[in-house]
């Protein structure tokens, strides 16, 4: 067990992009200290069946859906706000399930997104210039100097706060909330608007489908549960590897902090932090691949995080913009085959399409999300190869950040509307309307 922690705490060796600046090493320790003597958030046993899942996905047995808050904040972290969040992934998942006739694994970008890279370490607004806001376990959005102020023990208040959402996901999901039937219902509503008519034949389809399965006795008691799983970016090793432990039953690490853990595009440099350190957990792990990653740095990626070309270990998130998708992601996902790997392929159509808008808000056009889903799906139907997910930044509530979709959102209702702290995510009918038109491409495999 020495050896293997000793191999966990390589990366602090290395170099490691993206952390913040903490004014106070002596406090960083404490809080260190204090993470490792806490429970974990998820089990070895729930990972290892998310493994198995993604493998599933892997190899066109199942779909992906992993949604989520672009940043999770403390104030949000509500039992209402949680609850629309999980309420659109579940009917979100409801018509994916439908339209690629498999199982889809439901996953949250929840407990556990509390930090964001950034592009630079400060901010200036006029003659100020503050730290830059990291995302709620590291500073405050508020810019004075008190507020921007770098605090590790923050942290400490993401894990409490990651697990009283954790607490709630559980409760929604084996409640009863999670009713196929019920979950179907709030689908009809959405449909039936007029501004979603072109959705409503697909909607008749599976209360057509679910009426069936009354007739013939379906045991529906089976359906008012399901399984969820949470995810976040492996940004702040000062949170993650505290968080991560040792299961009694294998001697393998795991990091307790989510189910599934991802690199981002900014941190998946070979000889750095992040990626040495999540090489050494037993989690099933994502890496973010956009437009200017190479041939050599998938197969390195590989190499280095999935040597035994484990079933379900590795996903590949891509991430390469409308423009961008059909003319990169092609050379990547051939290569790889050529390898004989089997990574899971998803995409996340958020990240590459970013605008500002001119009233000054970041943005991003809805047409531009769904020509990259599109482009996805095109590039491994060309390749014989299988689009096994998406991975999307949503809210459950009726806010306006993204312009487009059939409520026809515009600059002027940004102004009224937007409420991310960092980047602009769907909002719940825009979700709703991504997965009718993803469901359609799933039906055309």
């Amino acid at each position: 067990m020495n050896d293997i922690l000793t191999g966990l705490d390589h990366h602090a060796s290395l170099p490691a992009a993206q952390q913040p600046i903490w004014p106070n090493s002596d406090e960083v320790a404490k809080v260190r200290a204090e993470l490792a003597k806490q429970p974990p958030l998820v089990f070895a046993g729930e990972v290892d069946q998310l493994r198995t899942r993604l493998a599933e996905a892997a190899a066109g047995r199942a779909f992906l859906l992993q949604g989520g808050d672009c940043a999770e904040t403390f104030a949000d972290a509500t039992a209402d706000r949680i609850r629309n969040r999980v309420k659109t992934l579940l009917q979100m998942a409801v018509v994916l399930t439908y339209g690629a006739s498999m199982p889809v694994v439901k996953m949250g970008r929840m407990a556990g997104q509390f930090a964001k890279p950034r592009s630079s370490n400060d901010e200036t607004r006029g003659e100020v210039t503050l730290p830059a806001y990291r995302g709620d376990a590291v500073n405050g959005y508020d810019f004075n100097l008190e507020s921007r102020t770098n605090d590790p023990w923050r942290m400490l208040k993401a894990y409490n706060t990651s697990a009283s959402t954790l607490n709630l996901i559980r409760a929604f999901t084996q409640g009863g909330f999670a009713d196929l039937r019920s979950v179907h219902e709030w689908n009809r509503g959405f449909s039936e608007n007029p501004t979603n008519i072109r959705y409503e034949s697909l909607a008749k389809e599976i209360d057509r489908a679910i009426k069936f399965m009354a007739a013939c006795g379906a045991d529906f008691e089976s359906l008012r549960t399901t399984e969820f799983y949470v995810s976040h970016e492996a940004l702040l090793l000062d949170y993650e590897r505290p968080m991560t432990r040792i299961d009694s039953r294998t001697g393998n690490p795991y990091d307790t902090s989510g189910h599934f853990v991802w690199i981002g595009e900014r941190t998946r440099q070979l000889d750095n932090a992040h990626v040495d350190f999540l090489s050494r957990v037993r989690n099933p792990i994502g890496v973010k691949l956009g437009p200017t990653t190479s041939v050599d740095d998938v197969k390195s990626l590989i190499e280095k995080l999935d040597p035994k070309l484990e079933p379900g270990r590795l996903t590949f998130i891509s991430r390469m913009g409308a423009s961008k998708v059909r003319e990169e992601l092609p050379k990547l996902v051939e290569a790889v085959r050529d390898l004989g790997a089997q990574p899971l392929w998803i995409t996340d159509p958020m990240h590459g399409n970013g605008i500002t808008t001119k009233n000054g808000y970041k943005s991003r056009h809805f047409d531009d999300v769904m020509d990259e889903v599109r482009g996805f799906f095109e590039v491994h139907q060309s390749l014989g190869t299988i689009p096994g997910g998406i991975h999307v930044e949503l809210t459950g509530d009726d806010v306006a950040e993204c312009l487009g979709g059939s409520e026809k959102i515009d600059e002027a209702t940004l102004e009224e509307r937007y409420e991310s702290l960092c980047d602009p995510r769907l909002n719940h009918s825009q979700s709703l309307e991504l997965a009718f038109l993803v469901a359609e491409s799933l039906r055309k495999i």
